[in-house]
């Protein structure tokens, strides 16, 4: 069982990743600036605290670093030190609000809480680093990727301040990690997909495959987001690392190789793909951390 930091936890991914971490034993308090809902958006999570943070205010994060989880701790114990912070709070794209305001956000942000960490001696930070860094999604006009499959050691080269916040946030992640010796752990995290979205979102994911270029054919669902998650937690001694978070499987009805052949054809793949691989592969956290998808897209769309 660990005491968790986790920051944006009422967000899309964060209301599936909360619970699934409760369900392991963990603790946690949210960062955040609007109180956790449940997954299915009934009501608000009663297992969980949130404080209401702005995480671009390095004096508000080392306090809610070194905060109390609820209120009846604070009324009758000592503040116990956190064991790891999961920090997934950021602008989740661009055009949410000017470019510059999206950068200097989720940059300051992601420096705050890494440095705030590091300092208190927290030895494990996961950060939420995204699929965009691989320079396709938020590209102007129709860009192809270097290569397939999209994997860690990729030369990632993003044309979008969003992608560009990311970018910045591993090597933020770097440099901490190197100078105070602790494990942080970026996830390149996919497509986010809840449990509802199945029905709504596959469809045309299916018909119009086309579409899916820019997230690689690839996804990660929300609740399996939790399990690696979980996953980071429990691996120790890894220092700095990146892992792409997805599922194992293209979102197409046409085998991998077969697609990518049609739809991209000038793009080399630089080693034999599994029949059903996710271009933007997530061997890396089966090999290393372990990770089993337990919810494919075939068990939820026929």
């Amino acid at each position: 069982m660990a005491r968790i930091v986790f920051t944006g936890g009422s967000g899309k991914a964060g209301r599936h990743c909360i619970p699934y971490l409760l369900a392991q034993g963990h603790k946690v308090l949210n960062l955040d600036l609007v109180p956790l809902p449940t997954p299915d958006g009934t009501g608000l999570s009663q297992d969980v605290y949130t404080l209401k943070t702005d995480l671009t205010d390095s004096g508000q994060v080392f306090n809610a670093l070194s905060s109390h989880f609820n209120m009846a701790g604070y009324e009758g114990e000592r503040v116990e030190k956190v064991d790891a912070v999961i920090h997934f709070a950021a602008y989740a794209r661009n055009m949410l609000v000017p470019d510059n305001e999206c950068f200097r956000g989720n940059v300051l942000s992601t420096y705050n809480i890494i440095e705030a960490a590091a300092k208190l001696g927290i030895p494990k930070v996961i950060i939420a680093s995204s699929e965009t860094t691989y320079g396709v999604c938020f590209t102007q006009g129709d860009s192809d990727y270097h290569e397939f499959p999209l994997e860690e050691d990729y030369d990632v080269d993003p044309e979008d301040t969003y992608a560009l916040s990311k970018l910045c946030g591993e090597k933020t992640a770097r440099t901490f990690a190197r100078r105070f010796g602790i494990d942080i752990y970026a996830l390149r995290i996919g497509n986010v997909v809840e449990p509802h979205e199945y029905a709504t979102l596959f469809p045309s994911f299916l018909d119009k495959p086309e579409t899916r270029k820019r997230n690689a054919w690839s996804y990660i669902d929300a609740r399996d987001l939790g399990q690696i998650c979980d996953l980071c937690l429990k691996k120790d001694g890894l220092g700095f690392q990146v892992f792409n978070a997805t599922n194992d499987t293209i979102t197409t009805r046409i085998p991998t190789a077969e697609y990518l052949k049609k739809e991209c054809p000038n793009t080399p793949i630089t080693r034999e793909m599994d029949e059903w691989e996710a271009p933007l592969s997530n061997r890396k956290i089966r090999d290393v951390l372990g990770f089993k998808e337990e919810h494919n897209w075939r068990k939820y769309v026929q």
